[in-house]
């Protein structure tokens, strides 16, 4: 307990859900008929450091990239060959991947074949497939994503590619032959080919003008798709990254990594901002990203930055990095698996950072090879990178420090690909190097879905891990999270948050099932707390005990009831748990579980006692 904590009111929500599949239960609502799922309580906008909706409940996003098939050409720089396969992954990623959002993944190339005029056709299918994962409730920010600045700097006999910047970019600087020396990494690129080194400081120098030209297009493609998303649509859309992991590729003479992100970063995101309310996105916010080795954690690949010099950021911009442990994938530097709190650091560090510049964090990359030499080391490194997004207090901390926990990042896997190990790219343009493993793309193999022989999604990775208990929206601030997904690294079940002995009753409701644990302060909001169920949280057996009431297999949503359960937007299956408490200034804690079938009144009882005395001891 810690003594320092200020005291408020203590009205427990203490909340336990616990579900297996069986029979009984109440069917829940359809999203449709909640009040609270108007297009004006989808937009969102930052308001005091976190993502909030119109209804002023905080809103955390969590889901994937969609996806690393933007880079190929088989799709001519789209994420899809179709609508129909971006429908399929959309009620996919609700379903199985339990997700709210998706970073969209976009091509300058494409949408700007020839200088100066963007491609309608190109805009129009990316619009309607962005518009397939908008019509399934999942909140969207676009990406304009490059990768070794262009694909044009390589040729058909090179090891590795890009992509980004269209051909004509290219050809502007006649640069020299692409070369990276012994690079068993594709991204060694950054640093070491001089064809990437010097295109990628002519675009930040706006050398040929090719920056403006860049900006220019994604004017109009914003604009494009303002004006061709129904208002509806356009309500889930929540901002726009700018430029995928900027680097400067060679510093001016004196010039740190610091005074890069002050002088030449940081002025390049005004203009985009400026770019993004000429077209009509006045109020969504951009998601700045800092310099790619910011958050990097080999020790040599640190650079100083986080866009320290742009003061407090505020709600017109969004703290956005990426987070991959470059230790695990080297597999030279971090021998064996991730532990419980791996990332806690980290993640920490990407806190204070979001906290000082006054806005909202996310991590819109994330994520750990599924092949090759280090792949047995994905599922402890998911856990732990989720764990860290979760909660900055490692698992066998958290109940003895659980208001140390800080606020719940969003996050975006890398990645969700269908198309996973089917591909069908010519490498650089090379008939004769036609890739179908994997992401298709400098031999990596991070999605997290591909589909069978049948055609049907399935997941690559256990779904305990990705299908999460997460707060997607809360109605007031949120204090504490965690999440025990109890997934396995091979045959072994990973638990690093067991409820420890000094709650016995809850430790039995628990038992070895999965569970949650979430605490935060109300703010007089009528609209309810909602807490994702993933599918091995069936409603039919969801227990909930809580002061607001006992219930196994909760009602519908009806608006008066303070315990229910109702579907999500889309109508995908998705599912969520709906706890209405419209006080202001209260304390309230949700505790959610698998652990128990059909719990007795004496043990739902004597949780719920241990629990409103932890709640008073910890956050008193």
């Amino acid at each position: 307990m810690n003594m320092s904590k200020s005291r408020v009111p203590l009205l427990g929500v203490l909340v336990l859900v616990t579900g297996f599949v069986t029979t009984v239960g109440s069917q829940p609502a359809r999203a449709d008929t909640l009040w609270f799922d108007s297009p004006t309580s989808t937009t969102l906008t930052v308001q005091n450091g976190r993502f909030a909706d119109a209804l002023g409940r905080e809103v955390v996003l969590r889901g994937y990239n969609v996806s690393g098939g933007t880079k190929l050409g088989e799709n001519n720089g789209l994420p899809f060959a179709s609508v129909a396969d971006a429908r399929k992954s959309a009620t996919a990623l609700r379903a199985l991947g339990g997700g709210n959002s998706i970073r969209f993944l976009l091509s300058w190339a494409y949408a700007e074949p020839v200088r100066g005029s963007v491609s309608g056709s190109y805009l129009a299918a990316a619009t309607a497939q962005m518009g397939a994962f908008l019509d399934a409730g999942i909140r969207v920010y676009p990406d304009f994503h490059q990768d070794l600045y262009s694909r044009w700097l390589f040729d058909q006999g090179s090891w590795y590619t890009g992509d980004g910047a269209p051909k004509w970019a290219v050809d502007l600087g006649k640069y020299p032959k692409e070369y990276c020396g012994i690079c068993p990494f594709w991204g060694q690129n950054i640093t070491s080919n001089a064809a990437v080194t010097k295109a990628t400081y002519d675009f930040w120098h706006n050398t040929y003008g090719v920056q403006d030209s860049f900006l220019d297009t994604a004017q109009k493609t914003m604009t494009y798709l303002k004006e061709n998303l129904t208002g509806t649509q356009f309500a889930g859309v929540v901002g726009f990254d700018p430029y995928n992991e900027p680097h400067a590729g060679t510093f001016d003479k004196g010039q740190t990594s610091r005074s890069w992100e002050k002088d030449v970063l940081w002025p390049f995101y005004v203009k985009f901002r400026s770019r993004m309310d000429a077209a009509g996105w006045q109020d969504r916010p951009a998601f700045v990203e800092p310099n790619l080795f910011w958050n990097g954690n080999i020790d040599f690949q640190r650079q100083e930055g986080g866009l320290l010099d742009a003061g407090t950021i505020g709600p017109r911009y969004v703290f956005n990095t990426h987070f991959y442990d470059q230790k695990a994938i080297s597999g030279i530097f971090m021998w064996g698996k991730a532990g419980d709190g791996q990332y806690a650091g980290d993640m920490g560090k990407l806190r204070d950072r979001v906290s000082a510049a006054g806005t909202a964090g996310i991590v819109s990359e994330f994520g750990h090879p599924l092949n090759g030499n280090v792949s047995d080391k994905a599922p402890t490194v998911l856990k732990a990178m989720y764990q860290g997004l979760d909660s900055r207090v490692k698992g066998a901390s958290w109940w003895a420090d659980a208001s140390g926990s800080g606020p719940v990042l969003s996050g975006s896997q890398w990645q969700w690909d269908i198309y996973n190990g089917r591909h069908k790219e010519l490498m650089n343009d090379n008939p004769g190097k036609v890739l179908t493993g994997g992401d298709a793309w400098n031999d990596e193999d991070l999605s997290a879905v591909r589909l069978d022989d049948s055609g049907k999604a399935v997941l690559r990775q256990d779904a305990r891990m990705l299908d999460r208990v997460y707060p997607g929206a809360t109605a007031g601030t949120t204090l504490a999270f965690t999440y025990e997904d109890r997934s396995r690294d091979g045959s072994t079940t990973l638990t690093w948050n067991p409820v420890p002995s000094s709650l016995p009753n809850v430790s039995r409701l628990v038992g070895s099932g999965q569970y949650g644990v979430l605490v935060w302060r109300s703010k007089g909001i009528s609209a309810p707390t909602e807490l994702h169920l993933p599918a091995s949280f069936p409603t039919a057996t969801t227990t909930v005990v809580s002061d607001l009431g006992t219930v196994y297999g909760p009602p519908a949503y009806t608006g008066s009831t303070p315990i229910a359960a109702g579907t999500d937007p889309g109508n995908t299956g998705s599912r969520r748990l709906l706890l209405t408490a419209p006080d202001s200034g209260v304390l309230h804690y949700a505790l959610v579980t698998n652990g128990a079938t059909a719990p007795s009144a004496d043990v739902l009882s004597a949780a719920r006692a241990e629990l409103a005395s932890w709640a008073a001891a910890e956050f008193s």
